[in-house]
């Protein structure tokens, strides 16, 4: 058993996780068991960095809000504003305190320098505008949304004006109310305003569904055609992506208040279920772009149902990951990351009949397991499942190895001081 243990084991490597798949996904997620660990972002960012090198990667896809990212996208990509401004304003739950995230942000800015738009580095976040204790207002979304269609279109094809939009949103201390996350009544989610404002919203993207982003024929018109330029012709592709982009996340926070405002038992899962349904949608748009490195919480990228107690209920729902994996098959990966200690955390030796404990006894301090061969290594005796002594760290389920690419495993995660805790759990 040790033996075949042992050769189901690799060196983490981008090469090596090439040679587990049939071909280079367009998504290759790689998940982590817990968050703010800088040694998992700082694997994250070699891996990344050879992706880029070796594969050809240019986009990478983090677990932080898809709205504040954009800021750090138009820093790596043209050095729009400072490190220090997109760290605090472009990442949230206050991972951009982490200095393993600055390294990445700022790597990517020095790789770009100079290169030509084709060869840039991207970042995108592609979480919701949520934290685990509410959710943002839809106003900037919205109204941004509102704006893109509104300067290129006829006024009356339009659901409302600004002024409009502007008084059924009112104001944003109405949407963010942490209380709501516990009191439904508090929520304005299934209001009158907010059901006019999802209606809005609903009718906006209709028409950036209905225009195309770009000219659909690069010929110069025939000079007998009479027909005015098409409204968005001179639309550039980047602008009409965040405007989707704005679509998104406005319809997207729009279902998760009135959620919150809902009192039937479906209420929590309805909610976690609408978070990974906003990331798989953000996660389909970066892989339109072209081959991604996604970096997340195991239980927003794997191929499996989520599941976790909240106020004593348990949720059950599909995650990110099993969204996007049935939309691409083989275009998506998933490679979960799973950890011996985390001490400084009270996550001891693990036991040595957990799947954590079998890669334990290898040799080396991190390696790249080859999951399915490793599952038909155990034959019908799987692991026990690990528990863990603190909720901040979800051992991985053993059960889900034949689903699995692969598992980057850590042996000891070292204790850093930081700036800031972590905001959430998962």
């Amino acid at each position: 058993m040790a033996t075949d243990i042992t050769d189901t084991a690799h060196a983490v490597e981008a090469a090596a996780v090439m040679r587990l798949l049939p071909a280079r996904p367009r998504l290759l997620a790689l998940g982590e068991p817990t968050h703010g660990e800088d040694a998992l972002l700082e694997v994250r960012n070699e891996l990344f960095r050879q992706l880029v090198e070796e594969e050809g990667y240019r986009t990478i896809a983090i677990e932080s809000d898809c709205m504040m990212g954009l800021a750090v996208d138009d820093y790596v990509t043209s050095g729009t504003g400072t490190l220090d401004e997109v760290m605090e304003h472009g990442i949230s739950h206050g991972w951009g305190a982490f200095a393993a995230n600055r390294e990445l942000v700022r790597w990517m800015r020095a790789h770009n320098d100079g290169r030509p738009a084709s060869e840039r580095l991207r970042f995108a976040g592609f979480d919701g505008p949520l934290e685990i204790t509410g959710a943002a207002s839809p106003r900037q979304a919205l109204t941004a949304l509102h704006g893109y269609l509104s300067a290129r279109l006829d006024a009356d094809l339009l659901p409302c004006t600004a002024d409009t939009l502007d008084r059924l949103l009112g104001a944003d201390d109405r949407w963010t109310d942490p209380a709501a996350m516990r009191d439904p009544s508090r929520s304005v989610g299934q209001s009158a305003e907010a059901g006019r404002l999802r209606l809005i919203a609903d009718d906006l993207v209709a028409l950036l569904d209905a225009q195309p982003p770009h000219p659909l024929d690069a010929q110069p018109p025939h000079p007998l055609d009479a027909q005015p330029p098409h409204p968005l012709a001179a639309t550039s592709r980047e602008a009409w992506d965040r405007a989707c982009l704005y679509g998104r996340t406005a319809t997207g926070l729009l279902r998760y208040h009135h959620w919150m405002a809902d009192t039937s038992p479906a209420r929590l899962t309805r909610l976690v279920g609408v978070r990974d349904q906003m990331m798989a949608h953000n996660l389909l748009a970066v892989a339109d772009r072209g081959p991604a490195l996604v970096h997340a919480h195991n239980s927003h990228l794997q191929r499996e149902k989520s599941t976790m107690r909240m106020g004593g209920t348990r949720l059950e729902w599909w995650s990110a990951g099993a969204l996007v994996s049935a939309r691409l098959g083989k275009g998506y990966a998933f490679v979960a990351t799973a950890l011996g200690t985390i001490r400084h955390q009270g996550v001891d030796t693990p036991p040595p009949d957990s799947l954590e404990g079998l890669l334990y006894a290898l040799p080396e301090d991190r390696y790249l397991i080859d999951a399915p061969r490793l599952a038909t290594a155990l034959g019908g005796a799987p692991p026990a499942p690990r528990v863990s002594p603190w909720f901040g760290y979800a051992p991985f389920d053993p059960a889900h190895l034949p689903d699995s690419d692969g598992i980057v495993f850590i042996k000891d995660v070292p204790r850093k001081e930081r700036d800031r805790p972590v905001a959430k759990p998962a």
